[in-house]
């Protein structure tokens, strides 16, 4: 979306949507949308088509339970995505509020909460025609004490906002920055698909002309954790994933595209794989299983310097016979 006007507009209605009671909340939702939109939100959520059946099993149920609910984004970015999907509005950040009453049987410790979001909105002319959101409800359960996952072998926190703090961009977005970082990011994720057995180290990603500064910084999911420097991504996360999925592959993104020094891409799924190894705790199932991910990325001068990722492991987990929500 290119209309700086109404990409300043929708901002601010997602973060008014918080604090509107659901019917104000449907009828202010219904303004932006399309009659038959359809939201996917992570397990235990999932589809919902039209905005009443969304606020009604994803928003009035996050009122209820963190009061009084706030949103708080770090990240808000547009553009078209380079897939061939359309206009894209994507928002990364915190829902907030004191956790009072139960949410999807997690046990309320009545403390403050931060409950991480990755989102996608796909624009029809200017209305909503599709969104896509995976919403960190491990972490909650994390920060309730009923983590069911092993201790991540990152570090389980709080989500940063990115270091340069000018993630939230409500101007005209940058096409011309946005596409040669996203031509960085896909360049990193082609190279990424490839590695050497047993190391699991993919030649080209660090050093010189390499895509990732040597400060990075990977801010993973609850239960896998936040990492520093590329040998903190492999020893947390590459390896450990790669273990539990040898034959993985990756693509069939819904949406990439990139603006100013930001990108972002999503997958509904992104991942195939057979669980064929130990990971974070359960033994190999030899299942079939499909995974929901979603990126969000910060680059500086040719390098890619932050990512933000999300992973819908509830819904992985079920395939594989767990669940790891309370």
């Amino acid at each position: 979306m290119t209309n700086t006007s109404r990409k300043a507009q929708l901002h601010g209605l997602l973060n008014r949507l918080a604090g509107l009671p659901p019917p104000a909340a449907i009828a202010a939702l219904g303004e932006v949308c399309l009659p038959d939109a359809r939201f996917y939100v992570g397990h235990p959520v999932n589809e919902c088509v039209g905005v009443e059946a969304f606020v009604e099993r994803f928003l009035a149920p996050m009122q209820r339970a963190l009061r009084p609910l706030m949103r708080r984004d770090d990240i808000f970015m547009s553009g078209t995505s380079r897939t061939g999907s359309g206009d894209w509005v994507a928002a990364m950040g915190h829902y907030v509020g004191n956790f009072q009453y139960k949410l999807f049987n997690i046990q309320p410790h009545d403390r403050l909460a931060f409950v991480r979001y990755g989102e996608f909105y796909r624009l029809d002319g200017d209305r909503i025609a599709e969104a896509r959101l995976l919403v960190e409800f491990v972490d909650l359960a994390r920060q309730a004490g009923q983590m069911k996952l092993p201790p991540a072998f990152g570090t389980d926190m709080l989500f940063p906002a990115p270091a340069s703090h000018d993630g939230v961009m409500l101007g005209a977005n940058n096409p011309t920055q946005g596409e040669v970082s996203a031509a960085l990011v896909e360049a990193m994720l082609g190279n990424l698909r490839h590695y050497t057995p047993g190391s699991f180290d993919s030649v080209g990603q660090t050093g010189t002309g390499g895509y990732w500064h040597e400060a990075m910084l990977w801010y993973g999911p609850a239960g896998i954790g936040s990492n520093y420097t590329y040998d903190g991504f492999q020893k947390d996360h590459r390896i450990p994933f790669l273990t539990g999925f040898p034959d993985r592959v990756g693509g069939n993104h819904y949406a990439r595209f990139g603006d100013g020094n930001y990108v972002c891409s999503g997958g509904w799924p992104s991942i195939n794989a057979t669980h064929g190894g130990t990971y974070l705790g359960v033994p190999a199932t030899y299942r079939k299983i499909t995974q929901r991910v979603m990126d969000f990325w910060r680059c500086t001068d040719g390098k890619i310097m932050e990512n933000w990722v999300f992973i819908d492991l509830p819904d992985l987990f079920l395939q594989i016979g767990h669940d790891v929500l309370p």
